[in-house]
């Protein structure tokens, strides 16, 4: 079951992302030939206007065929009125941007369905105190809720890391026990660490680790909007560091993972709930939407930096020039599939 939830939630994001370039498109007046879920056979096909709706055979990704537009051999091209080609290199770069965009404004939207869901949230509740920590040389203890630092008022356990890394010198505890207000003050101990790509950091810590109490977070109206931008913005500032510590060599390409990791893991969060699944749904929309967009002949990234060179130039790169970078485009394209699929099989191998 989890499975077919997975391929259904890649279908649907797919579905958005193509049907952002078929939008753009038609507004354009450019000719969709074929709007296809999938490669290779297809299972199921029905023609809406001059449109060929289909299904394919193989889950994996999905296209627009505009009229005069081909990756698999841009050399063919049309020249009518109603082609991708006779149009504009900015209406082009549109026609491009849309499909990334139908993937941010999905993820923005589940982030949005979220926000009215309820997000669940760790509130300020001191668990465990460490030994000779600075928390406990002035005097923290279990239970202890803390209401406030540096004077800044403390909601849920996400900003107490925050507060105190971003303050400087001691810190001053406004704590809450047994309904007795209490100020601590006290200096963090700075530790190397690591962040998520394994880069070393400094961090400021005070020893406590969090009560598992939480609370559910309704947001209103407007601020469902705010959340839901936020966490947009932070999925796709997440999504570029994490391509750019990979092409950087910051983290290894063994880290890459393929298909099957991306049908695993969305199964793994449709069994947590339908919760999980949003916000995975939602990172993996935005996964999308930034992969498309890099500089890879093949990809929307790629035809924008075509159509960018054409603006500039005035006159498109020679369709033998084209030809081949798109070559080596679904070289390196296909590369990265089967680099992802291998780490895939190596994980669950073990």
């Amino acid at each position: 079951m989890g499975i077919l939830v997975a391929l259904l939630v890649l279908s649907v994001l797919i579905f958005f992302h193509e049907l952002g370039h078929f939008t753009a498109a038609r507004f354009f007046g450019v000719q969709v030939d074929v709007f296809s879920i999938g490669f290779g056979k297809k299972l199921y096909s029905k023609m809406i206007g001059k449109t060929e709706w289909s299904i394919s055979a193989i889950p994996l990704g999905g296209y627009v065929k505009m009229k005069g537009q081909d990756d698999s051999d841009p050399t063919k091209v049309s020249y009518d009125d109603d082609s991708y080609t006779t149009k504009k290199p900015w209406q082009r770069i549109i026609i491009l941007l849309a499909g990334p965009f139908a993937n941010f404004l999905m993820a923005f939207m589940l982030y949005l369905a979220i926000s009215y869901m309820g997000v669940p949230k760790l509130l300020a509740y001191v668990d465990t105190v460490s030994k000779d920590s600075p928390a406990y040389q002035a005097g923290v203890q279990k239970e202890d809720k803390i209401l406030q630092i540096n004077g800044q008022n403390v909601l849920y356990w996400e900003n107490v890391g925050k507060q105190i890394n971003a303050s400087s010198g001691d810190v001053t505890l406004i704590v809450e026990r047994n309904n007795t207000l209490l100020t601590l003050q006290l200096q963090p101990k700075v530790i190397d660490d690591q962040n998520m790509f394994g880069e070393k950091i400094t961090r400021r810590i005070i020893g406590i680790t969090p009560l598992p109490k939480q609370t559910t977070v309704h947001y209103g109206f407007i601020d469902g909007f705010t959340y839901a931008w936020d966490e947009t913005v932070k999925a796709s500032t997440l999504i570029f560091q994490s391509v750019q510590k990979l092409i950087t060599g910051v983290v290894s390409t063994d880290k890459l993972g393929g298909i099957i990791t991306i049908v695993d893991v969305t199964a793994e969060a449709s069994s947590a709930g339908i919760l999980a699944l949003f916000f995975f749904t939602a990172l993996i929309s935005v996964n999308l939407g930034v992969l498309n967009l890099l500089p890879i002949p093949a990809l929307d990234g790629g035809h924008i930096m075509f159509n960018l060179y054409e603006m500039l130039r005035g006159k498109a790169p020679s369709d033998s020039a084209m030809y081949y970078i798109t070559l080596v485009g679904w070289a390196m394209l296909l590369s990265l599939m089967m680099l992802g699929l291998y780490n895939d099989v190596n994980r669950l191998w073990g």
